[in-house]
């Protein structure tokens, strides 16, 4: 019997634990993570770290980057967890151009909880309220329809027992 595979999206705004959580399930499956944020282009990592929010053209060609490595690890039959924002549906329709059995993690939580931890960050691009509130601006939280969703509030461990779970009923 040939062994399940996965492509996994972990979503959220920044702030949500994308990477953190991403790293974690690929860890428990024993499979690859990307992280998105390390294949933004040099010029979207430079708005975003003088506090510029990106817009659709800024993430056009990264969105189609990723979306270019769900469909490598399908074709190879092999699994990935990959963290990216995706913040509106038409992302995440291009992300699953890569792979249409793609599933989500959506990893949901309030403005507060989001500043308090992007506050407590030391060396990331992403910085300040106004690009908090421009990502929580163009956010289109998926409905349970199209991801598992999971408030940020409960302990990683946790998110990732509650994803798996809802991945094995499926």
């Amino acid at each position: 019997m040939k062994a399940a595979t996965y492509r996994i999206l972990v979503m959220g705004v920044s702030g949500s634990g994308k990477s953190h959580v991403g790293r974690l399930l690929a860890g428990r499956l024993g499979i690859d993570f990307i992280d998105g944020d390390d294949h933004h282009s040099p010029a979207s990592v430079d708005k975003m770290a003088n506090g510029i929010p990106l817009d659709d053209a800024d993430r056009s060609e990264w969105l189609e980057t990723l979306a270019g490595f769900f469909a490598d690890y399908r074709r190879r039959g092999a699994s990935v967890v990959i963290a990216c924002s995706a913040l509106k549906r038409r992302y995440r329709d291009t992300l699953r151009g890569g792979d249409d059995g793609l599933a989500i993690l959506f990893l949901e939580g309030d403005r507060e909880r989001l500043r308090q931890r992007l506050g407590s960050r030391k060396e990331h691009f992403f910085r300040g309220d106004a690009m908090l509130d421009s990502q929580l601006g163009d956010l289109e939280p998926p409905g349970r329809d199209e991801a598992v969703v999971v408030d940020i509030n409960q302990p990683p461990a946790q998110i990732v027992d509650a994803f798996l779970g809802d991945l094995e009923e499926r």
